[in-house]
């Protein structure tokens, strides 16, 4: 068989998507094909020309590849989830898939892929670290602070390439992209305010730091109004957040006229309960949530909420992170936020 036909029958064995792939074509180690791709001298002539032949034919990145190899670089960038306030929490939940979302779609469109992981730092508390020196990755986005403040400034200090979905707080070292929490919640408690509510309630986690500084701009709020505001901790794990729910509006819904839910998801699992007790929205109670996400604009009736420019913010992330993988100093970035009305207050 000549070394054509040879090509020809190895190209019709499957597609080639990686260098493990190629080297299983080629009968060589992926190994070999790295350094193949990269022009070593260690691969003979012969049997470099050969895999750099497959590569072509089946149009494998070969340049690319042989850039990254050379430059140290794998053309991948990290996104970690920390979950240490709420580890039953899933990466399903709708904010997180709707910011993944447009994470991938800018990541591709700069010639990036993108590898995902869900971290539970009582575990690992080392998780961070791992991340950054498994060797996987150029650089890493993080999204959310969680409880994981002072383990993401610890690594900042000597990481540059990472970027931080998350509430900036003056004097941080670590770069965030995010919104200003504190005026979102000011612009919540205002709207509820302003329809007549006299007692607020704060349906949330108050531990993690964007919730908490959306709390905080509430309680300003509250406190200049002379109004009450409270706090009715809830998590958003799928199988926590409709039972603690129900037990807020069983026990204390005679102690509040107005909802703040910290999320649009919390939000729209206060409209479902209050539907259910036979409680009107927003005659009786009224309803303001926060990110408006797509599905703000679906309940019945429409939930009044704070946008965050979700969009704006995937953009901003991955901007900074590649001019950081390029040495630049960075900023951070505080999108403002703003209120939507819609019918729920």
């Amino acid at each position: 068989m000549s070394k054509d036909e040879r090509v020809d029958v190895e190209a019709e064995s499957g597609p080639v998507r990686t260098i493990t792939d190629l080297a299983r074509l080629a009968g060589v180690s992926a190994g070999t094909v790295s350094r193949a791709l990269a022009g070593n001298s260690l691969v003979n002539v012969k049997t470099r020309e050969r895999i750099q032949h497959l590569a072509r034919s089946h149009g494998f990145q070969l340049n690319q590849v042989a850039s990254n190899l050379r430059r140290q670089r794998t053309g991948v960038i990290g996104v970690a989830i920390p979950l240490g306030h709420d580890r039953r929490q899933q990466i399903s939940d709708v904010f997180f898939m709707t910011l993944l979302g447009y994470l991938a779609d800018e990541l591709t469109e700069r010639g990036y892929d993108l590898m995902l992981r869900r971290v539970l730092p009582d575990r690992d508390v080392d998780w961070l670290d791992r991340f950054i020196g498994s060797g996987m990755i150029d650089g890493v986005i993080v999204i959310g602070q969680s409880d994981q403040f002072e383990r993401i400034e610890d690594v900042a200090d000597g990481y540059r390439p990472m970027v931080v979905w998350g509430n900036h707080s003056e004097g941080q070292r670590h770069c965030v992209v995010g919104s200003d929490n504190r005026l979102g919640g000011k612009l919540a408690a205002e709207r509820l305010i302003a329809g007549g509510a006299k007692r607020l309630a704060f349906f949330g986690a108050t531990e993690p730091i964007e919730f908490a500084a959306r709390f905080a701009g509430a309680s300003d709020v509250a406190r200049r109004m002379g109004v009450s505001i409270k706090a009715y901790p809830t998590h958003l794990s799928a199988d926590r957040t409709a039972e603690e729910i129900a037990a807020h509006l069983d026990h204390h819904l005679g102690e509040f006229d107005a909802i703040f839910a910290a999320t649009d998801s919390l939000a729209v699992a206060c409209l479902k309960g209050l539907h259910e007790r036979g409680v009107r929205v927003p005659e009786q109670v009224r309803l303001v949530g926060f990110d408006d996400l797509p599905i703000a604009a679906e309940t019945m009736p429409p939930l009044t909420t704070i946008r965050q420019d979700i969009a704006g913010g995937a953009r901003g992330l991955v901007d900074l992170l590649l001019r950081r993988l390029q040495g630049e100093d960075t900023e951070s970035l505080v999108l403002p936020p703003q209120l939507i009305v819609r019918a729920t207050a």
